[in-house]
């Protein structure tokens, strides 16, 4: 009964949202709230798992208007904090021990609470400060028949209005709940921090606080306490330029070398310690981009600001982002359109989010089809930009993120060198200890298939000597090559003894296929022919 009531619930006020857009655009009804702020009002009223879905449409910018991203962008999950004994049961079942034993100090008034968890204050044992993660009981079942639910009455939609189809709603949704399935599993943001942790530990500027071995399950997590002032703080303007810099150097380190990123730096998750570094907060948002994503999306950055329209349309393609035929006059022109809206403003007030953006709509939703992980980088790039500007509205940021770009760009090109060196030893290795066994079945197969080929007609004595020469020929030449590259690869080791610098293994693999040359070439010799 309860399932049914809460499927009525939701497709009522899915109905009732559509039926009420529908008078609006008749101009039958003179809305009090424009349609983008009733649907996330829709949203909202039905709590938890549609909080959360609109949170995940706000980054549909490829099929949403400005108006519902702003709006869904609104929507808060801040909800009244649940009893804090249940919050000390909740960890102590998590954690396997009594709270005591856990925490010298636990403060059990919640000092935030969201949907999903909220947070307390904690002391351990030698003295740290942290704050504690406790999910919500029963959250994972809310929020697993909440989704069954919205998937059946979205069937049920599609069916009747067909052309909601074409956006995919289904698709959406799913990609939807994984990702809200991986923000209520604390294990997968506990390593997403340790990795933050690792990437900037020699930083100068930036601050990730790190999660307390062993206090941490699926339920609850515990990390170290840290604070300061909100990156939007007038305060802090003094300080703007360089913290500008800052953000915009780790944020290109995120996106360009390690293609890990911190998916969601609004004002709220970035703070200014006292001792000036940027303290990132709240990783249930983090994007990956693997490297043929960063090259291209270096690439479209480059393009952009040489206002190549052509380079930057192979640049978005390269990228995915177009699907089906693709009218390509009809896309560089838009892009040659926009590139010129560009060129008549000061490059200070240049945008790579917002001209993204732009791009993604000029198939208006015909082609383009945006990969969640760009999703979740344009959510970044633009929120990056929009704190940049916060904190200095002069920051050229197309000058600080091309500049930095190539700086990461030769950071990558000298990884990819070290790799490809590790990677060349490693196979001459393996090379050099097949050697011998590869050589002895290539003699082996030409003495098979060669040496020993006799044909039994009359007349043709002198074509199987001919044969049997060139045989011995090319089974010599094969030899001689596998000494010469085996050699080779032996100088990329250091190897000892060495005769004038050479490692001996490689000068005696030169040596043989040196000889075996000179008697490869005294045999055409003798024969006056190739």
């Amino acid at each position: 009964m309860a399932y049914l009531s809460r499927f009525i619930r939701i497709s009522w006020a899915l109905w009732a949202y559509l039926l009420w857009w529908g008078l609006v655009r008749l101009h039958w009804v003179h809305p009090k709230l424009s349609p983008a702020r009733k649907f996330a009002a829709t949203l909202a009223g039905l709590g938890t798992t549609f909080i959360k879905l609109g949170q995940g449409l706000s980054l549909r910018r490829d099929l949403l208007p400005d108006d519902y991203i702003e709006a869904l962008q609104t929507l808060q999950d801040r909800v009244a904090p649940f009893d804090g004994k249940v919050a000390e049961l909740e960890i102590e079942r998590a954690l396997g021990a009594p709270l005591h034993e856990l925490f010298a100090e636990f403060d059990a008034q919640a000092l935030a609470a969201a949907s999903i968890a909220q947070v307390h204050r904690a002391r351990l044992h030698d003295g740290r400060e942290v704050v504690v993660k406790v999910r919500r009981p029963a959250i994972k079942s809310q929020v697993a028949r909440d989704m069954r639910l919205l998937k059946l009455a979205v069937r049920l939609l599609a069916a009747l209005v067909p052309r909601l189809r074409q956006f995919q709603p289904l698709a959406i949704i799913e990609e939807i709940d994984t990702g809200l399935q991986s923000e209520m599993d604390f294990r997968r943001e506990a390593r997403n921090v340790k990795r933050f942790v690792q990437m900037f530990k020699d930083s100068q500027t930036i601050y990730v606080p790190a999660i307390v071995d062993d206090l941490y399950t699926e339920a609850v997590l515990v990390q170290i306490r840290s604070g300061g002032r909100r990156i939007d703080d007038p305060a802090l303007r003094e300080h703007g330029p360089a913290l500008a810099q800052a953000l915009v150097d780790a944020y290109l380190k995120q996106f360009f070398l390690y293609g890990l990123f911190h998916g969601d730096p609004h004002p709220g998750n970035l703070f200014v310690m006292d001792d000036g570094r940027i303290c990132l907060h709240d990783f249930g948002l983090v994007g990956f981009l693997d490297q043929r994503s960063r090259k291209n999306l270096a690439a479209a950055m480059q393009a952009f600001v040489q206002r190549d329209s052509g380079w930057l349309l192979d640049a978005y393609q390269d990228l995915g982002l177009v699907a089906g035929d693709l009218e390509r006059a009809e896309f560089v022109r838009g892009m040659e359109e926009l590139l010129e809206d560009y060129a008549a403003l000061p490059m200070k007030d240049w945008s790579f989010g917002e001209a993204f953006i732009a791009m993604m709509r000029l198939g208006r939703g015909r082609n383009v089809r945006v990969p969640h992980n760009l999703l979740v980088y344009l959510r970044a790039s633009v929120l990056t930009e929009s704190a940049v500007r916060v904190l200095d509205s002069e920051f050229n940021v197309v000058q600080g993120l091309t500049a930095g770009e190539r700086q990461i760009r030769d950071a990558i090109a000298s990884q990819a060198s070290e790799a490809m060196k590790t990677r060349l030893k490693y196979e001459a290795a393996e090379a050099f200890q097949e050697l011998p066994q590869t050589l002895a079945e290539g003699v082996r197969r030409l003495r098979r298939e060669g040496f020993q080929w006799r044909l039994q007609h009359r007349g043709l004595e002198d074509l199987e000597s001919h044969l049997d020469r060139s045989s011995n020929r090319l089974a010599l030449a094969l030899v001689s090559l596998g000494l010469y590259i085996a050699a080779s690869l032996l100088m990329q080791f250091e190897l000892g003894p060495r005769l004038a610098g050479i490692p001996l293994p490689a000068l005696i693999g030169y040596g043989l296929a040196f000889w075996f040359t000179i008697r490869l070439v005294r045999g055409i010799s003798r024969s006056g022919r190739l």
